[in-house]
């Protein structure tokens, strides 16, 4: 399994810098690094090279790809027709085609998250590294295993608890009627078996962003005061994704100017370089070390019967807090975080909360 790195902030040419500076000095140091991107000009012109849909190789160690959404969807077009008939007895997308679906939101952000997925599970790399969109899109994209884990696990319990739900598991006429009406085939057996599936690969995604030796952010920054507050604030909304920030990277600015602003993360200035890549990656950070040693963005402590989030950048007046039934929901800003608990806590009220030193504390 590789280790995934992404760079978020304002800057888009200064993250895509330094993505390929960090692919450049971890392929120096023998790692098989994949540089990954989405269809635009910006890294094919630092590069100084065509990328295109597949990976290739642009110095010893290191490959490179773009993603372009319409190859992607299309290459996994014919699955999803094999699986429509499965399920339905009269297929109702079989005219149409994978390029029409491009435009769905979302589905570029989708499809490029199965393609790092996809380039993970190869392991053909020790790292790949992701230079996206750097803003909250980017975080949704990596959050989307947790968030539609919420997803199937709500509905599915509704459709259980409803009378609808009801009538299927346990009338002997209902569940053949409605096959028969809708073509569709309701049998618990093939339901069971495609959400298991999907349970299982939305947990190790969810499990591999809790893990900051798989899955870290690193800001891009600079001394200006607008970059540092847009910083600050992907910053917290990292934490509401689940995603942990290892350190914080300033172009051209001063410790002592910035430091306060992201305490107690590291940081490393580096210099604003065009091509000339050895300056910049001797000033880059040590990116698994600095990951593993960053604050969590959650601890639930079970025999304290509490949950401490990490949500630098906001402050009480910002955050929200919720219960429904064994889970606790957390909005900051616009990023919300639907927390399952465990076995311990579940069913438990809430019985205080309070916003000390960047954290929210949750005691059960």
């Amino acid at each position: 399994m590789a280790l995934i790195l992404t760079f978020l902030g304002k800057n888009g040419i200064a993250r895509s810098k330094i993505a390929i500076a960090a692919a450049k000095l971890l392929a120096t140091q023998g790692k098989k690094v994949l540089l990954a991107g989405l269809c635009e000009p910006t890294l094919p012109i630092l590069l100084q090279t065509t990328l295109c849909a597949d990976p290739q190789e642009i110095s010893p160690n290191l490959q490179a790809v773009q993603f372009q959404v319409s190859v992607l969807l299309e290459r996994h077009w014919e699955e999803v027709k094999k699986l429509e008939a499965q399920y339905l007895r009269t297929p109702i997308i079989r005219e149409v085609y994978g390029q029409e679906l491009v435009v769905l939101t979302g589905m570029d952000n989708a499809l490029a998250l199965n393609a790092i997925r996809e380039y993970d599970a190869s392991d053909k790399y020790d790292v790949i590294i992701y230079d996206g969109t750097g803003d909250t899109a980017a975080l949704r994209m990596l959050g989307m295993p947790e968030s539609l884990t919420w997803y199937i696990r709500r509905f599915r319990q509704l459709l259980v608890n409803s009378d609808l739900g009801k009538n299927i598991s346990e009338s002997p006429f209902i569940q053949p009627l409605i096959s028969s009406l809708f073509n569709v085939n309701l049998t618990a057996d093939n339901f069971s078996l495609p959400t298991n599936q999907a349970n299982d690969f939305l947990e190790k995604g969810t499990d591999a962003l809790a893990n900051p030796s798989r899955v870290a952010g690193f800001l891009v920054t600079t001394s200006e005061t607008i970059d540092i507050a847009n910083s600050r604030y992907l910053w917290g909304a990292s934490q509401q994704v689940g995603l942990t920030i290892g350190g914080v990277i300033v172009v051209n600015g001063e410790n002592t100017e910035i430091a306060s602003e992201f305490t107690p993360l590291p940081m490393s200035i580096v210099p604003d370089v065009n091509t000339e890549w050895q300056a910049l990656m001797d000033a880059l950070p040590n990116f698994a070390q600095q990951a593993i040693a960053a604050p969590k963005p959650i601890e639930i402590d079970v025999h304290n019967r509490q949950v401490r989030l990490f949500l630098p950048g906001f402050d009480k007046k910002q955050v929200k807090l919720t219960q429904v039934g064994p889970e606790v929901t957390v909005e900051a800003g616009d990023m919300r975080r639907n927390i399952f608990l465990p076995p311990a806590l579940s069913g438990k009220p809430v019985t205080g909360a309070k916003f000390q030193n960047s954290y929210l504390i949750i005691s059960f």
